[in-house]
């Protein structure tokens, strides 16, 4: 068995930084429609060539270039809406480099793997930590090929990554893509052309602190009255003062609305989108605005209450409660949910089991513990090579979705998440927890017990219930055997304490003037055994 690798400390998962809320506009008119359009087209159209100028600058880019990429926008439009433009640009170029590091990382990963096992032999068997050889020579062939490919991939992608070079597709490389296979799409030309529009036009504004309700550009009123500076060319078209335009239709929020409410009331800054979704024919307008920071609670605060084990997997989340000890309580929980169909049915399974969970911490009033799962490394394709269907079982858990959800839901209701280092806590549970807590009507599955190890290892216990028991005799010889009674501690070897409830039917439990004197009893190496004792004699009359 090799060494265990070094394994990372639990810690409290900050809460979300921000808040992002969504609701349609209905009751649009014709002009509202035609206005949007013109002012998504316009705005879109300068985005994509601030765009390009960003990707130009590559490395090179500095405050200076900012600066006049801003003001070769502001006479196109306003001085808001290029400032809007340009960091939406900003950040669309920085999450290109993020999303290439890692397609580099992937390749490393892959390219590692296929050396490998193509340096050991045709049908070595491997191990259960790295695969063994490939199966025949012509699987073997094929992956020589592929290794050359994957390594002159990656001397592209290194050499676009020193230049600063990244690709970016406004609008999105899947829909690109889309229009060369209209067919497996089921989308017609002229389907396509009006998505591909809609994503390509741009209509969002950042928010401003101080200002009337946290937005100049687009601002909506507590009444929900929706208003939008127009851009200098089409200034034309406003029907309200200082060249804005007031849509006919009003904004509710149902979601978080009280939170939104007080938001502009007090003028903290609200950033806006409006978005047009071409498949549903309807208009959406999303709001986002940053949470104040939040002192979260400390990791020995959280361990001094009761805690629930989460253990994640491809269709359920597997949970147990434990106390403060790391002692599992009652009966393990399973929560299912279904991953197939559409992103909204998975989303409301995502969401409706997480609320199924918090609903039963809280009643509780415990804590959570997750693993910190990333599995990027995992779904590659050189990773398990022909286990596709394993593969793919990865590749579908909504890791990243059920973490972000669970920590935005969990802080809403006041419940602290812990997260810890996902290393060995399936194995370490099953050989430790799943036999000894399984009984004639409770059958726990290895799910269960790696909750149970989730748990102990956030509450900073080992996985282990106890150490071995010393091999002479099994005594104490040559140690103590539990863990919680160690040599250092005093009164380890005292008296137990009284228990209250009758053993016999005669004397109670602990009770007796000797009760606590061991000397006092008749057992082999006590004083009591040696000591001298008489016989009274017999009366020879009553």
């Amino acid at each position: 068995m090799g060494a265990l690798r070094e394994m990372a400390a639990p810690f409290v998962v900050p809460g979300p930084t921000g808040v992002a809320i969504r609701s349609s506009l209905k009751g649009l008119t014709e002009q509202d429609e035609r206005v949007l359009r013109l002012v998504g087209g316009l705005l879109g159209s300068l985005a994509s060539h601030d765009l390009k100028a960003r990707c130009t600058a590559g490395l090179d880019h500095d405050s200076d270039q900012w600066a006049q990429r801003k003001r070769s926008l502001t006479g196109q439009s306003s001085s808001r809406w290029a400032g809007s433009v340009t960091k939406a640009t900003h950040d669309q170029w920085a999450l290109a480099r993020r999303g290439q590091l890692a397609y580099i990382k992937s390749l490393e990963a892959g390219i590692r793997t296929i050396a490998s096992r193509l340096s050991l032999p045709v049908g070595a068997k491997g191990s259960k930590r790295s695969p063994g050889g490939y199966r025949s020579r012509q699987e073997w062939f094929v992956k020589c090929r592929r290794l050359h490919v994957l390594e002159d991939r990656l001397k592209r992608e290194q050499a676009d990554r020193a230049a600063g070079r990244v690709r970016v597709v406004r609008g999105g490389k899947k829909l690109l893509r889309n229009r060369h296979n209209l067919d497996a799409a089921e989308l017609t030309e002229a389907q396509w052309r009006e998505r591909w529009q809609a994503e390509r036009w741009f209509l969002q504004a950042d928010g401003e602190s101080g200002k009337r309700y946290g937005n100049e550009t687009i601002r909506i009123t507590p009444a929900g009255e929706v208003s939008i500076k127009l851009p200098a060319p089409l200034a034309g078209l406003a029907n309200a003062p200082h060249g804005r335009y007031m849509l006919a239709c009003r904004v509710r929020f149902r979601h978080r609305g009280e939170q939104w409410a007080e938001c502009i009331a007090a003028n903290r800054a609200v950033a806006y989108r409006i978005h047009y979704d071409a498949g549903r024919d309807r208009w959406y307008l999303t709001a986002s605005w940053q949470n104040p920071p939040v002192n979260t609670v400390a990791l020995e605060a959280a361990r001094t209450g009761e805690l629930i084990g989460v253990d994640m997997n491809a269709d359920h989340l597997a949970a147990w409660r434990l106390d403060a000890h790391g002692n599992p309580l009652g009966e393990p929980r399973r929560f299912d949910y279904d991953l197939t169909g559409s992103a909204g049915h998975r989303d409301a399974q995502v969401r409706h089991t997480l609320i199924r969970l918090l609903h039963w911490a809280q009643r509780h009033h415990a804590a959570i513990a997750i693993e910190d799962l990333d599995f990027q490394a995992e779904t590659t394709r050189e990773k398990h090579g022909g286990r596709k269907r394993f593969r793919k079982l990865i590749s579908g858990m909504p890791v990243s979705r059920l973490r972000s959800r669970l920590v935005s839901m969990a802080a809403a209701l006041n419940i602290t998440v812990v997260a810890v280092d996902p290393a060995y806590t399936s194995r370490w549970g099953a050989q430790h927890w799943q036999r000894p807590l399984t009984s004639n009507t409770r059958k726990p599955t290895r799910h269960d017990a790696a909750a149970v190890a989730i748990g102990r290892r956030a509450l900073g216990r080992s996985i282990r219930r106890r150490t071995q028991p010393p091999p002479q005799h099994r005594s104490d010889a040559v140690g103590h055997r539990s863990v919680q009674a160690a040599s250092g501690i005093p009164g380890r070897e005292g008296t137990r304490p009284r228990i209250p409830g009758p053993r016999t039917r005669s004397v109670g439990a602990g009770c007796g003037a000797n009760a606590g004197d061991q000397c006092a009893h008749n057992r082999w190496g006590h004083t009591a055994e040696h000591e001298f004792w008489y016989q009274d004699s017999l009366p020879l009359s009553p």
